[in-house]
């Protein structure tokens, strides 16, 4: 070993035999977290309904949602996936949580989810992997999607995500809209004369 590289470890390693460099060989890489996201994808009209997707490969009802690649930040990815598997462009919100489960040979996956609006129309065809595209209520929704855990995680944060889009419906009116919307209805509706 060289002095440049031995400088580099710690002696204390050196003597204990532990490695402190781990390729991406290693079992550590086995059960490394599959890093995902997506989001909750809401397209307004006099109800808003929310964007399931369907696999084509099983059949299932989904949230749209997929992985990061490598070195990709996560909203960038949620953003990314979105566009792609229901093919609207979308303007992208507040984090609304995250969910993990298990996947094959034992591995985990964390998927982070946003709250987005469809913008305009579909701009794209989703991605071959994706056989249809439903706009549903927060109910329908609910009981469309195939996986348990994704239709624990929409009754969780469905409800905040139509409170959030409301809420920004009303925040959105100009400063002067409560100066002369009038608070008495009764009031309102009095004549004079």
């Amino acid at each position: 070993m060289t002095a440049g590289k031995e400088g580099r470890r710690s002696k204390l390693a050196l003597r204990a035999g532990v490695r402190q460099n781990f390729d991406m060989t290693d079992s550590a890489k086995a059960r490394a977290p599959i890093l995902a996201a997506g989001g909750i994808v809401l397209r307004e009209g006099s109800r808003p309904r929310i964007a399931i997707v369907r696999l084509r490969r099983d059949k299932s009802w989904v949230l749209p949602k997929g992985k990061l690649y490598p070195g990709e930040d996560a909203l960038a990815a949620a953003r990314r996936e979105v566009v792609e598997e229901t093919g609207y462009n979308v303007s992208v919100h507040e984090f609304l949580g995250l969910m993990s489960y298990p996947v094959d040979n034992k591995k985990i996956k964390i998927v982070q989810f946003w709250l987005m609006r469809a913008v305009g129309g579909r701009v794209r065809e989703p991605m071959y992997e994706i056989k249809a595209v439903k706009w549903l209520s927060l109910r329908q929704a609910i009981e469309m999607l195939t996986r348990a855990h994704e239709r624990a995680f929409l009754a969780h944060v469905g409800p905040i995500a139509l409170k959030a889009v409301r809420f920004a419906r009303t925040s959105a009116r100009p400063r002067w809209y409560a100066l002369v919307k009038p608070k008495n209805t009764s009031y309102a509706r009095r004549s004079y004369g």
